[in-house]
Order: structure tokens, then sequence, then C-alpha cells
């Protein structure tokens, strides 16, 4: 197992998500008991340290199932991670309730690691708001009081929201999660939130990793352009390599769902691998293609704007468009970002008299795409 050092302690680089464990008749309300206890096992014999949950996984039992699993080994031996679940408005106000109910169910005194879950644009200004809600004074009481060990936090929002987060509470941050893979590097700006951690010197923490198990399962050509590059690499692997390839990341989450994944990863964390610029160069070709294949092609010139009789912020729409559709089944960030706009400025407000598309370069039928994406979010 490879080990990163974070402040004396050493942590595997590869850490355990609980959000995709086992369950029963594909219902994600019932975790398989016995196969993820068992994962839980191999991962810890394995070298895996870290363990990451959360509020809502598995409809709120999987901090339950951490803590019965966990509970078996000497508590010195593992680090547990946990968050408050901001992506739910009405946990405001409720800290107190909901950290004691965590302790509680994951049998614990204390978490290794806490976050401040998805930071986003439709709960920015609630994290920001401390004089009515009273979050940061709360975590940063509970660190003071040692139930938290190191606070950081998870982020799907845009870089500037990011950047407010950062201004507010960045000198106290210990650690933040992004979404980061080879995909998302481009396509959703992940190199810029790394240059900015970067710049606030804040250890990356990586989730989706796999982009879902898209990065996984990749069409037959990309698999075997992967394949004359690294023979014995499997397709999973590509994607940890290329994230062990960037010196910020320190801990990458993966949520395995099966022994197979896990024995799979267990194997390519045995070695620090990092990729050359060629073979970086090659995945970079891949995730083109794979988004082009579903992308609207907007280039963000912003001409559209100007002729929009609504108002409406068509190039960041679009944006959000070509997440959920690229995304489908896990689509959840353009869903959360459309509820922190006002309703006049989603989709739905355009009035299809196609005035931005009489100047638009790429020749988009933005209309028709607005249409589409109301269709699938409504």
């Amino acid at each position: 197992m490879i080990y990163r050092d974070f402040k004396g302690q050493k942590l595997s680089m590869l850490g355990m998500g609980m959000m995709r464990l086992p369950v029963i008749d594909g219902d994600e309300t019932r975790i398989d008991e016995p196969k993820a206890m068992a994962m839980i096992d191999e991962a810890i014999a394995g070298g895996v340290n870290y363990f990451d949950t959360a509020w809502g996984y598995h409809d709120g039992n999987s901090e339950s199932l951490a803590g019965k699993a966990l509970s078996r080994y000497a508590r010195e031996s593992y680090f547990l991670a946990t968050k408050f679940p901001g992506y739910d408005l009405s946990s405001f106000g409720h800290h107190a309730e909901i950290f004691e109910r965590q302790l509680e169910k994951c049998r614990v005194s204390y978490f290794d690691f806490y976050l401040f879950h998805n930071v986003c644009e439709l709960n920015i200004d609630a994290y920001l708001d401390n004089e009515t809600y009273h979050t940061y004074d709360y975590l940063m009481e509970q660190k003071r009081n040692g139930r938290i060990r190191h606070l950081g936090f998870s982020v799907h929002g845009t870089l500037e929201t990011m950047k407010r987060f950062l201004e507010a509470y960045g000198k106290d941050m210990e650690f933040c999660q992004i979404q980061l893979n080879y995909l998302d590097w481009e396509f959703q700006n992940a190199k810029a939130k790394v240059e900015l951690l970067k710049q606030w010197g804040i250890p990356i923490w990586v989730m989706e990793p796999v982009r879902g198990g898209k990065l996984a399962r990749l069409p037959a050509e990309d698999a075997e352009t992967l394949k004359a590059l690294r023979p014995q690499e499997s397709v999973p692997a590509w994607a940890f390599r290329f994230l062990q390839s960037i010196p910020e990341v320190t801990m990458i989450l993966s949520g395995m769902s099966d022994e197979a994944q896990l024995a799979d990863n267990l194997r390519t964390f045995e070695t620090e691998a990092p990729l050359s610029a060629t073979e970086q160069k090659a995945l970079f070709a891949i995730a083109k293609g794979m988004t082009e294949r579903t992308s609207v092609p907007c280039t963000a010139c912003h001409y559209c704007t100007s002729h929009c009789p609504q108002g409406l912020d068509i190039p960041y729409l679009l944006e959000l468009y070509n997440e959920h559709i690229f995304t489908k089944d896990f689509a959840f960030i353009a869903p959360m970002a459309l509820g922190a706009l006002p309703p006049e400025k989603r989709p739905e407000a355009c009035l299809a008299c196609r005035s931005c598309e009489a100047v638009c370069p790429q020749q988009i039928h933005i209309s028709e795409v607005l249409a589409d994406f109301t269709k699938h979010v409504n």
C-alpha cells in the first residue's frame, strides 16, 4: 500500500468511500452487511486505513455500518471521516443534534476528519451565514474540544463558489475534497481547482476518481490504446495512475461495490507509477472524445447573452446541461446548481424566441437544448 504523510500521520493513499457499498436487490437503502463487512476486513488487510462515510449515504445507513464494522478494530488503527450534511438546507441550525447522532452511529468519541459537505451554489450563503446558523463556530468548537481532529470541506460548486468559501474559512481548512479525474480535468475545470488549492497550501482529497464507473469501462478502442502503452495496467488503474501524477493529491477515495473492484484497486496501490507526458496526452484525448460525443459545443463567447430578452446566463446553463447529460444516472450537480437560481433564470424561462441562436457562432439550437434540459431536470 502506498502511504502519504499528513501532519505526521500515515494515511493510505487509497481510501474506502462508503457511498456505494454492496446492497440487497439493488435497493440503495439496504446494505448487504456481510458483504460490506467482509470488504472492509479485506481493505484493512490490504493496508487501507482511511474510511469515508456521510450522514446521507445509503439513506443514512452508511454511518451505522461503518460503526459496526470498524468498532471491531482498535480505534487508533483507522481514520474515520464523515460530514455535516449541508447539501440539505434543513440541516442548518441542527449541528449539535446531527453531530452527536453521528458519533453514536459511528460508535466513536471523535472523528479523525470532518467536512463541510458539498459546498455549492445551493448552500454557500447558508454556510457563510455564521451569525444565523453558526456552522463554522460549532465545528471549530468541536475541533478545539478534540472531537474533530482535522477539519476540511468538500466541493461540487463552481470555482467562484469555492473561492468564496476559502476567502471566509480557508485559513482553518486542513484539506479539501474535490471531484478529480482525467475527464473532469477540463470538463469540470478541476485543473483550476487544483491550482487554487495549491495556492492556499491545502492538500487534496479526491472523490469520483473513476467518474461513477465511466472511466473503469471505456470503449474497446480506447481500452486498446491504453493497453498498447501499458499492457499490464487495468483500465480503472489508469484513472488512479493519473491521480498519482498530481503532487497535491494526498487521498484518493474509491467507492467500491464488490470484492473484485477492491482487489483490483489494492493491486494498483501496491506500487506508485505516475504517468508520463505521452501517457497523459493519450488520456486527455480519450476524455475529449468521451465528452464530445454528448456535449453541446458551447465556447462561452457570450454573444447569446446580450440578445436574450430574459437575461439568461446561457453559457452557464449549457455547461450544466453538458454535465447533466454526460453523467446520466448519477447526475446531481446540475439540479443543485439550478436550485440556487431564481425561477426566471432557469432553463424553463426560455421563450424560444431564438434571438440567441441568430448570433451563435457554433450554430447551437439553444432553445431546443434548454427545452430538453427542462425535460430532464423537471
